[in-house]
Order: C-alpha cells, then structure tokens, then sequence
C-alpha cells in the first residue's frame, strides 16, 4: 500500500488561493513527480478510472516575461493512451461558460488527427473539457458535480460518444463541507481543499482531507513550497496585480468609448436640430424628421 503524504498547513502559514487560474496552472503544471502526479489523481477522480498523465502541453506563446501572458491559463495534457483533456479553473466565470464549454469541447475532439491511410473514426480518442467554476452557479439544481455528453433527452438514450464536458461549481459546497474528510467522496474532497484552502475556519477539515487525499497532498506540498517561497510568492502575486491592472485599463478604455460616444451622438443630435430650425421646419416637422433620422 502507498503511504500517503501529509504535508500539513499550518496555524500561521497564509497559501496562495488555488482558485486563481494562474495560481492553479503554476502549481499542476510544474516538472515535478508531486505535480504530475496529483494532476493524474485528480484527473482520475473525475473520469472515474486511473489515468497517468504523460503529456502537458503549455497553451499561451512563449513570451518575454509572466505579465504578457494570455488572460486564461488552461492546462491542456494527454493521458498515457491519448486521450484528450482540458482543465481550467474559472475564477470569476462568465455568463456565457456553458456554451463556451461546449465550443472548446468540440475543438478539443476534431483537433485530433485521423487522416491518413488506415485510419478511421474508431482512431478518435475520448476528449474531456473540465471546468472549475467559482463565485457562481450556472445549474439550477445542488449539485456541484455534472458531466454532460451527447444524448436524446426525450428517450434517455446517450449516444456513448467520446466527448465529455465535466463542471465543478465550487459555491455548491456549503453542506458538503460540513461533513467529515472520512464520508466525503474523492471528488468532494479536491473540491472542498479548492474552494476552503484559504479560510482559516476550514483548516482543520483542509488538513483532515491532506491526511486522506494522497494526490491532494501531493498538490499542497507544490502549493506551500510556492506559497512559502518570499520570491516566488512575490512573482505570482505580481502577476496577478498586472493582470488585474491590464483589465482595469481595458474596461476603463471601453467605458470612455463609450461616454464619449454618447457625448458625440448628444451633440450631433442637437446640431441636427439647430440646422433644421434654421432651415425654417415647425417643430412638429423637426420632430418627425428627427425620428425618423434616429431610426434609420
């Protein structure tokens, strides 16, 4: 039997929040045995069966420096028998997630390769897109786990295909964290450590569930290396005040665009009106044309 780890938080140790999509990929995407492993564990967790994974691909272009990277950092990596998959937490998820899901799941499956001689569809290997939702619910019911596949949904009869869309919404936890680290699910588990590593009121339940989850051990042991490192610790959170001041800026262009827009249309508007008063036009007259010039 593996001995499972237990690399503990302790009392006065303060980890960086694993929900934070950059956060996440820095800490999964290491080229470490702990890393590589606890993604494979979660990974299985999730698909219900053991897979090793061999292959991690880095989705941004190389860059000059951290602050140039894309605003989404994904994980995209492939198992020992090439299968597909995706992994992406979503701090602040956007309104338009499931259909978005659904996009990247269909370009995760027809991005494989079967031309070629000898080789058909039965060549096509099973794909999973995996999201980690946070700070929102998208599903109606209380569930914080779903897969969704194709299938009829008057006949409940799937179609057994080979892509799966898998969603974990981490505000759907309230009840499932009061439970002990001994009745809670692998699953329950790696989402509980996610959505609760930093409340200091839920340490004694993330510590329980490090003692319990080999692959959650061996995450948190890359995580409080990071978290505990001064100069690493600094860069990640560096990063992140750029990002975050890059949107800032970028909503604030969009926001000026558009004042200045409606600035622009107030004063074109009214200059219509003074030319049509001048030319001598009732204002009934000057009404009419004025809607009708807004409409078209």
């Amino acid at each position: 039997m593996k001995k499972t780890l237990t690399f503990q938080i302790l009392d006065d140790d303060d980890p960086l929040d694993i929900r934070k999509d950059h956060i996440f990929k820095a800490v999964f995407t290491k080229e470490t045995k702990n890393a590589r492993g606890a993604l494979s564990k979660f990974i299985s967790a999730l698909i219900g069966r053991t897979v090793s994974i061999n292959t991690i691909w880095a989705n941004e272009p190389p860059v000059e420096n951290e602050g140039d990277r894309k605003i989404r950092f994904d994980i995209n990596c492939r198992t020992e028998d090439g299968e597909r998959i995706n992994i992406e937490m979503c701090f602040y998820p956007k309104p338009y997630e499931p259909v978005r899901l659904e996009f990247h799941a269909a370009r995760l499956f027809t991005s494989q390769e079967i031309s070629g001689i000898g080789k058909t569809y039965d060549n096509l290997k099973q794909t999973y897109q995996i999201a980690i939702l946070s700070n929102q619910s998208f599903f109606a019911d209380k569930e914080f786990l779903h897969i969704f596949e194709y299938c009829d949904p008057v006949h409940k009869i799937s179609l057994s295909g080979r892509t799966r869309i898998i969603t974990i919404e981490l505000s759907k936890l309230t009840e499932i964290a009061q439970k002990p680290a001994d009745e809670m699910s692998i699953i329950e588990r790696w989402a509980v450590y996610f959505e609760y590593l930093t409340d200091r009121n839920k340490r004694s339940i993330i510590n329980d569930i490090i003692k319990k989850e080999e692959g959650i051990s061996m995450v948190n042991e890359e995580l409080m290396s990071i978290s505990r490192n001064e100069a690493e610790r600094m860069r990640i959170l560096g990063e992140e005040k750029y990002r975050l001041d890059r949107q800032s800026e970028l909503a604030y262009a969009r926001n000026e665009g558009r004042d200045e827009g409606i600035t622009e249309g107030r004063k074109d508007g009214e200059q219509y009106i003074i030319n049509l008063l001048k030319s001598g036009k009732t204002p009934e007259e000057i009404l009419q044309d004025y809607s009708f010039a807004a409409s078209s």
